[in-house]
């Protein structure tokens, strides 16, 4: 299935909950809803799957203009946060009800693999009454995996589970995807589902659509600040800077050697992922020195806040790594992986070397 909607926005009352966008998510493919919460994903969604009306725009499948047409006469799955299952129906039959729609056979194998790969195969005589929450949503996401719609719509399916099983499904998902013909629209918050999910991503912000493209393109070469702080997490460090002779001059500290575009302003905003900042040095790094004001370990990383000439720093540093506060350290950075956006942060005038360092 081919979705595309041209020019679509969406307006309730005096207040614009998305403004005028046009998407084309790739057939047979993930596309990523990338964005913080009102960000305006579930909004986007509803209007792609039928369940609201844009104010503006057309929404088209397969070039046909499906615009207005009811979700009952579209071939989609849904998955949302506020899991649905039928209640009078045991968990196999709540997935088993769109395979004995379409007439399948082997139903009961096919429900057993689904069940399966969502760790819920022991549930299958169950009502969902007797599970957790979180249980139930895997139910509902095994029923919209078997409908097998050439659309599929998940709403953050994961956000109720607990950490070990959302990294569990997540690497499930990515593969159940791979074998698929659905174009599948996957929204979430957190950065890292959209670079393990792959495919492509538009990110959202205060529903306006920000940029969209390869997640790789989209996470190493974000048009804005903006994005790069949707795409970041934690949050990107910025520090103020100007341009200089070689480049980029961080106020109160070291200058970077970068090329800027020609159309870079005088005053400067430099972007820094935590996870660029490191302990060790290497070749052509410039050095940050400063004290530990905090340090937290997060499963295998350790995330260290750093007061520095240059202001506030967060760095993510592999390991597990024990810090006494006020104790002095020195964090290293290369300048590829720095990006400089102009002041106001609406542009990227020197992004990073291709590929990183």
């Amino acid at each position: 299935m081919q979705l595309s909607l041209d020019a679509v926005s969406k307006k309730v009352g005096p207040e614009t909950w998305l403004y005028e966008m046009s998407l084309a998510p790739r057939a047979g493919e993930v596309t990523v809803l990338l964005g913080a919460t009102q960000a305006g994903k579930t909004s986007l969604m509803r209007i792609m799957a039928g369940l609201d009306v844009p104010s503006a725009g057309h929404v088209r499948v397969d070039g046909a203009d499906v615009t207005g047409m009811a979700v009952r006469e579209r071939n989609v799955a849904m998955v949302y946060q506020q899991f649905i299952n039928y209640p009078s129906l045991k968990v196999a039959d709540n997935i088993a009800s769109p395979l004995k729609l379409r007439g399948e056979k082997n139903i009961t194998q096919r429900v057993h693999e689904i069940a399966e790969r969502l760790h819920i195969d022991m549930f299958l005589d169950r009502y969902p009454a007797e599970l957790s929450g979180g249980q139930q949503q895997r139910v509902a996401l095994a029923r919209a995996l078997a409908k097998g719609a050439p659309l599929m719509l998940l709403d953050e399916p994961l956000v109720n589970l607990d950490y070990k099983l959302r990294e569990e499904l997540r690497e499930e998902l990515t593969q159940l995807f791979a074998v698929g013909d659905s174009t599948v629209i996957y929204a979430t918050t957190e950065p890292g589902e959209a670079l393990l999910l792959g495919g492509y991503t538009a990110v959202l912000d205060g529903g306006e659509l920000l940029q969209y493209g390869p997640t790789a393109e989209v996470f190493h070469a974000p048009k804005s600040l903006r994005v790069a702080r949707a795409f970041s997490d934690p949050p990107m460090n910025l520090l103020a800077a100007t341009a200089s002779g070689q480049g980029v001059q961080l106020v109160g500290g070291p200058e970077l050697a970068i090329a800027l575009t020609p159309n870079a302003s005088p005053a400067l905003t430099v972007g820094v992922r935590a996870s660029a900042l490191r302990e060790t040095r290497r070749d052509g790094d410039i050095t940050l020195a400063g004290k530990v004001e905090l340090a937290e370990i997060s499963g295998s990383d350790t995330f260290v806040h750093v007061s520095t000439g240059v202001g506030e720093l967060v760095a993510q540093l592999t390991g597990v790594h024990y810090f006494d506060l006020g104790a002095a350290i020195t964090l290293y950075l290369h300048p590829s992986q720095a990006y400089v956006f102009d002041a106001g942060g609406a542009l990227l005038v020197g992004p990073p070397r291709k590929g990183g360092y």
